[in-house]
């Protein structure tokens, strides 16, 4: 009765985690790239699981992907009027053409992708 007690006690996302760690493995020929969301910035880490090290990593916290989310507005400038959830999207993509940009400089062309225990839409799939 223990377990099943503790196991309440974890949140769903941890629960998801643990369940995606289990089958997802970073080499280093195919690094993990990890993606973490919190309430208002987005954080993306590409990881060699085999040797241990942090490849390449960007935020929405940092300088260059602001400069990237300013690009990409006046893109989609256009388009309606940008709300709350599609700015958060447009950050995320933002920082993921900024790590793919560091990705191709390091020489990785391809990753495993972890969600970190998050659901696959909104700021995770952009």
């Amino acid at each position: 009765m223990a377990s099943v007690a503790a196991r309440r006690s974890v949140s769903p996302r941890l629960r998801r985690k643990v369940r995606v760690r289990q089958t997802v493995k970073g080499s280093d020929a195919h690094p993990r790239l990890c993606a973490y969301r919190s309430s208002k910035h987005t954080y993306a880490q590409v990881i060699s699981d085999q040797s241990g090290k942090v490849l390449v990593s960007a935020s929405t916290l940092e300088d260059s992907v602001k400069n990237m989310i300013s690009k990409l507005k006046s893109a989609v400038e256009g388009e309606a009027k940008p709300t709350a959830s599609t700015k958060g999207t447009l950050a995320a993509r933002a920082g993921g053409v900024v790590i793919a940009e560091r990705c191709k400089g390091k020489k990785i062309e391809s990753v495993v992708f972890d969600r970190n225990g998050c659901l696959y839409h909104g700021r995770i799939a952009s």
